[in-house]
């Protein structure tokens, strides 16, 4: 039986990942220009995701500040999921859509990148993180479900995920960042 849970697991993810990147390699390497550029122009990247995508966002940003292969400097990435007190006393007023949305109004600018992480829905923190993004100037992306509704949400880029598997859509999720994060160190410093 667990034999066959591998196996299975190994075929959805390959299943998601291979054409994912066949056709969406342009907009990776596009949106790893974008961040390359934000970076030498003083811009930062400001990661989002509710729920377990919070952590994603976090181990991205993470990778953004230290390194991945090698030594350099940190690189300007703000994870806005790691503030507890402040998501705490929101909750208690009831105003947790604003949880990101507080924290882009007081640090972003328009030299600066969000990057929104997702699964199959959007929560109202993240909604309203896009959309105060938008208004402060900010280009905006999307990795979520392709089944997301988005409705009102216009992302500058989306890179759509062909699943609707949590565990999915989490690994590609942190795959993509680390791919980024590869592809921006390359260009940055040579690797």
């Amino acid at each position: 039986m667990t034999q066959d849970k591998i196996s299975a697991a190994i075929a959805q993810q390959t299943a998601l990942l291979d054409p994912f990147l066949l056709t969406k390699k342009s907009a990776l390497n596009s949106l790893a220009e974008h961040l390359v550029t934000t970076f030498h122009q003083g811009g930062r990247l400001f990661l989002v995701g509710s729920g377990p995508f919070g952590t994603i966002a976090s181990l991205i940003g993470q990778t953004f500040l230290y390194r991945q292969t090698l030594e350099r400097p940190a690189l300007p990435a703000i994870a806005l999921t790691n503030d507890a007190g402040l998501a705490t006393f929101l909750a208690g007023d009831e105003q947790g859509s604003q949880l990101f949305s507080r924290q882009l109004r007081s640090l972003a600018t328009d030299q600066d990148i969000v990057l929104t992480l997702a699964g199959t829905k959007l929560s109202p923190a993240d909604r309203e993180a896009i959309g105060t993004a938008q208004q402060l100037g900010c280009r905006t992306i999307l990795i979520a479900s392709e089944q997301a509704e988005l409705a009102d949400i216009l992302p500058d880029i989306t890179l759509s995920l062909p699943s609707d598997s949590l565990p999915r859509l989490l690994e590609n999720s942190l795959f993509i960042g680390n791919l980024l994060c590869a592809l921006v160190e390359g260009e940055l410093f040579g690797i």
